[in-house]
């Protein structure tokens, strides 16, 4: 169940960074619209979960010289690749150009982290109580 719920978290804040003129969802009804949004939060969490590891090990020198800020590129980059997947995958999502990833990027943690906030209180609290 916390799994769906991240998944449908993470379709929210990739809707919530649509407001970005560079991020588009290219389809026109609302079931097509919510499908894709839902394909796009599986593909970026996949994309997270494999290939964010490999970076921050790879470049833990950059993330140490700059104070963990590269972190801010690495996920700009990212959604920015989740982009150009959707679109190999035939999900009508597009995200053009590095700061419109960089700033979506920034859209869909702030947004995420704060949908899932009940779940991280939850495990803060012993018994739900």
């Amino acid at each position: 169940m916390e799994f769906l719920y991240r998944v449908l978290a993470t379709a929210v804040a990739v809707w919530a960074a649509t407001i970005l003129p560079g991020i588009n969802l290219l389809t026109g009804s609302t079931a097509a619209r919510v499908g894709t949004l839902v394909g796009v939060a599986l593909l970026f969490g996949i994309v997270n979960a494999v290939l964010k590891p490999i970076i921050k090990v790879a470049g833990c020198v950059l993330y140490l010289l700059t104070f963990g800020l590269i972190g801010l590129v690495v996920n700009g980059l990212l959604f920015l690749f989740v982009g150009w997947l959707a679109l190999q995958a035939d999900l009508p999502f597009e995200v053009t150009g590095f700061w419109n990833g960089f700033l979506g990027a920034i859209i869909v943690a702030v947004v995420s982290f704060v949908l899932t906030l009940p779940l991280h209180l939850k495990k803060l609290v012993p018994n739900g109580r």
